[in-house]
């Protein structure tokens, strides 16, 4: 990329202060939640969709590639310039555009911080239900890019069930809708192909979001155990017994411990393992479906139930696990690594005791905090980041347990998506024809393979 022209080009089109290229700026867009980093040739802030249309038309033109990013919270990598390239921050696009109560539908632009949206739709009575745990920070776009989940997807599934179409600017700048806000759309379902695809087959510049009629009551439990083992089968019984909770959120004691250092949440640092329970909806027949809950706990040797007994209470249940991530940094350890895998409810033990036993295997000290109502493991591996060796047992000790989900019927993300980090270990879960399907998406929908190179789809396998 001839640096100096395409920069000057991008600041006819967005402004001079709306294009960063020293070489600081460079590197800070070139790194994200991930252990994974690269370099941007110019970091471009576009504040409208014909500004995104015209950079991506220019990258086009010039080959040249184009990352789009939000507030790069993503842990896979997905957000990074491998190649060299463009990255489009969409913080200045913002903006919430329409709010339909009537149709339970609001317009937003990719920038708009998640908590900000929900915040601002509780007020009016409704809710937008992913809720990742990073939503104090992360954006709508990027959501939409990792189909992003949360406590709340248990019951009310992941962004992917949220998103009713988006506005989008393919790859050479043209601009098309695809969806739209009623329920139902006669063609081929590409908003159902773009929500997940991490930036690689276009950038979306308008979404359309499905709104739900805030719950009229919420409870929140705290079970406490003395093995991972009866927390496990307490929730596969819970599902078992027809009861879909609002959440079914897991910690492990070494979690616990990181948590209640940091934000002082009222975990009891002796036990082996907390349940977080919540049930939402009509409050009519709620205290009912507690009881059967805290019966199913008892029958697994709960040590404690016990109902969050006041809104303060309950925020600071929930603080303590949406603040889980931040806090593990403070047990010795400047890194960490997620592993997203998912497995069948009913392998949960089994999963998670072969997880520690690869810590041992590594001498890694491995932290679980996870959804582990629908399965969704994030073994935290901690280590030191400057540590070359450590590292690289690391990397190992996440694709064995990676494998270790794939081998048990689940697969290796639930919502922190593939990104880079990951490529290597798609084909423990989809052989090369199904990788060559993808392959043949990206190259309809993205022929010069402009947007995200090198990310979700390993390259083919060498002979």
């Amino acid at each position: 990329m001839k640096n100096a022209d395409i920069v000057s080009r991008l600041e006819e089109i967005v402004g001079p202060e709306h294009v960063l290229s020293s070489d600081m700026d460079r590197t800070l867009y070139g790194y994200d939640a991930s252990l994974e980093k690269g370099q941007a040739d110019a970091v471009v802030l576009p504040g409208s969709t014909e500004e995104v249309s015209r950079v991506v038309s220019l990258a086009f033109q010039e080959k040249i590639p184009i990352i789009g990013r939000g507030s790069g919270t993503n842990l896979s990598g997905g957000t990074i310039p491998v190649q060299g390239g463009i990255v489009v921050h969409f913080s200045r696009m913002n903006r919430v555009l329409e709010v339909d109560i009537p149709n339970r539908t609001v317009t937003v632009e990719p920038g708009v911080i998640t908590l900000d949206l929900q915040n601002q739709m509780l007020e009016q009575g409704f809710v937008y239900a992913p809720d990742p745990a990073s939503q104090k920070v992360s954006t709508l776009g990027g959501n939409f890019g990792e189909n992003s989940g949360g406590p709340h997807c248990l019951k009310y599934g992941v962004t992917t069930n949220h998103v009713l179409g988006a506005e989008m600017v393919l790859y050479d700048g043209t601009v098309v809708w695809v969806g739209g806000s009623s329920q139902d759309n006669p063609g081929y379902d590409l908003t159902g192909l773009l929500v997940g695809s991490e930036g690689t087959l276009g950038l979306m510049t308008k979404v359309i979001l499905r709104l739900l009629r805030a719950p009229e009551a919420v409870k929140t439990m705290l079970a406490v155990y003395d093995t991972i083992e009866d927390a496990s089968n307490t929730v596969s019984a819970i599902i078992a017994e027809g009861i879909v909770p609002a959440t079914l959120e897991m910690m492990d004691h070494v979690v616990m411990k990181a948590v209640e250092e940091s934000i002082h949440a009222g975990y009891p640092l002796d036990a082996a393992a907390v349940l977080i329970i919540e049930l939402d909806g009509m409050s009519d027949g709620m205290d009912r479906q507690a009881e059967k809950i805290m019966e199913i706990c008892n029958r697994h040797h709960v040590r404690d139930v016990h109902t969050a007994k006041d809104a303060e209470e309950r925020a600071r249940l929930w603080a303590g696990r949406k603040g889980a991530f931040g806090a593990i940094t403070r047990l010795k350890k400047p890194s960490y690594m997620v592993c997203d895998g998912t497995v069948p409810r009913t392998k949960l033990p089994e999963v998670l005791s072969r997880v520690m036993e690869i810590g041992e295997k590594y001498g890694l000290l491995i932290g679980n905090v996870f959804h582990a109502g629908d399965g969704n493991l994030h073994p935290l591996i901690l280590f030191d980041e400057r540590d070359g060796a450590e590292l690289e047992k690391v990397r190992k000790a996440s694709s064995e347990i990676l494998k270790i989900c794939a081998e048990v019927g689940g697969t290796i993300s639930g919502e922190h998506g593939i990104g880079v980090e990951k490529l290597k270990e798609m084909p423990f879960v989809f052989s090369e024809g199904d990788l060559d399907a993808m392959r043949n998406v990206k190259l309809a929908m993205d022929p010069d393979n402009i947007y995200n190179p090198g990310k979700v789809v390993p390259e083919p396998r060498q002979e």
